[in-house]
């Protein structure tokens, strides 16, 4: 499979600011054909740019800016193939199986239970997406940055990140790690960045969107972490900024993927 993504953004500073930002494809073995463009400048000369690796084949760009600033970024990249299945950790497991910031799992532990009783494995991962996705409503810009899985779970309603988060809470009730993923996710309308929930069971991360808004299969992994205070776009380390712009596009070369929500995919 062939996928084609890019992503353009235009945001202002204030003096003093740093800023670290997740756009780019992470960068996994496994993959035929892997060519990307990454540029940043400001007034039309180029930003001096620091790559940081991340967990899951992930990388910030971090840049820093002495001077308000207004700053334009454009990125593309062809990706042609799979990546490679990962193969997680002892730490790595039980860091996503703890509560999180965003992903209260300490605090939905009655409701896991009363809802999935003596469920596990694929059939709990099916009953958790479908459960998600009949109790909430998907409303754009109807969260706040600062709602969690219980919040979600209270108004009923929420963006990708927010069913995200309420999927990953209800798993780590019943103690299956989980994490949450930003993607790329052609097929997706409106287009833009996609999160996305990934349990580990039966021993492979798999994928659940609880929105249903696109084809899991064609997804592509910009990085992953506890939950989206790790996994931002754009993020300021220090100062602040404005977003004036932002444009995502995800495609693949043919027919998308047809998707089956009851099936077991993951992300590559």
């Amino acid at each position: 499979m062939e996928r084609i993504v890019s992503a353009r953004m235009a945001f202002k500073t204030v003096a003093g600011t740093k800023v670290a930002m997740a756009v780019a494809v992470a960068r996994n073995p496994g993959y035929t054909g892997f060519d990307e463009e990454l540029s940043v400048t400001a007034d039309g000369v180029e930003v001096p740019l620091t790559e940081l690796a991340d967990h899951h084949g992930g990388r910030f760009h971090y840049m820093e800016f002495a001077e308000p600033t207004d700053v334009l970024v454009e990125y593309n990249a062809t990706v042609t193939g799979a990546a490679d299945p990962e193969e997680p950790g002892l730490m790595e497991l039980i860091r996503y199986v703890r509560p999180s910031r965003y992903a209260e799992s300490d605090r939905l532990l009655p409701t896991a239970y009363a809802e999935f009783g003596g469920l596990q494995g694929p059939e709990l991962l099916h009953a958790v997406r479908d459960w998600v996705f009949n109790e909430l409503r998907y409303v754009s810009g109807s969260s706040r940055g600062t709602d969690g899985a219980v919040e979600t779970l209270l108004h009923r309603r929420g963006v990708c990140r927010d069913f995200a988060h309420l999927a990953i809470a209800l798993l780590r009730s019943k103690n299956v790690p989980a994490r949450l993923a930003a993607v790329y996710a052609p097929g997706l309308s409106p287009m833009d960045f996609h999160a996305v929930a990934e349990a580990h069971v039966d021993g492979a991360w798999h994928v659940i969107d609880p929105t249903g808004l696109a084809p899991r299969e064609s997804m592509l992994r910009i990085t992953a972490g506890r939950d989206s205070s790790d996994t931002a776009f754009l993020s300021t380390v220090g100062g602040s900024l404005s977003l004036r712009e932002l444009k995502v596009t995800a495609t693949v070369t043919g027919d998308l993927p047809e998707e089956d929500s009851a099936a077991l995919v993951t992300i590559r």
